[in-house]
């Protein structure tokens, strides 16, 4: 699967768009992690906790996206875009979103 935040593949021709895919993940904070981003707000610099669970939440919203273009058929994953809203307090979505292609 080729995934691409491009409108083209260079190489490539796209013979035909077999629609959205999409895939999203809700996560909210825990106790462990808020905590150790508490401490770390009171002497500053990363939080490392709250890096980790968002990229975790990338990477599982980008391989439901892929599922999703395979469920289409699909070669290629272009146009992909990544989203977050929050949802309620402590509890956000990851979105990750794009056109799933046929190439030749």
């Amino acid at each position: 699967m080729i995934l691409t935040t491009t409108e083209t593949i260079p190489g490539k021709e796209v013979t035909s768009i077999l629609g959205v895919c999409r895939g999203s993940t809700v996560r909210a904070r825990n106790f462990g992690r808020d905590f150790m981003a508490g401490l770390k707000n009171i002497v500053g610099g990363e939080i490392e906790e709250y890096t980790r669970l968002q990229a975790e939440s990338r990477e599982q919203a980008m391989e439901r996206m892929i599922a999703d273009a395979e469920k289409l058929g699909a070669d290629a994953i272009i146009n992909i875009r990544l989203t977050t809203a929050m949802i309620m307090q402590g509890t956000a979505e990851i979105l990750a979103y794009g056109t799933a292609v046929k190439l030749r």
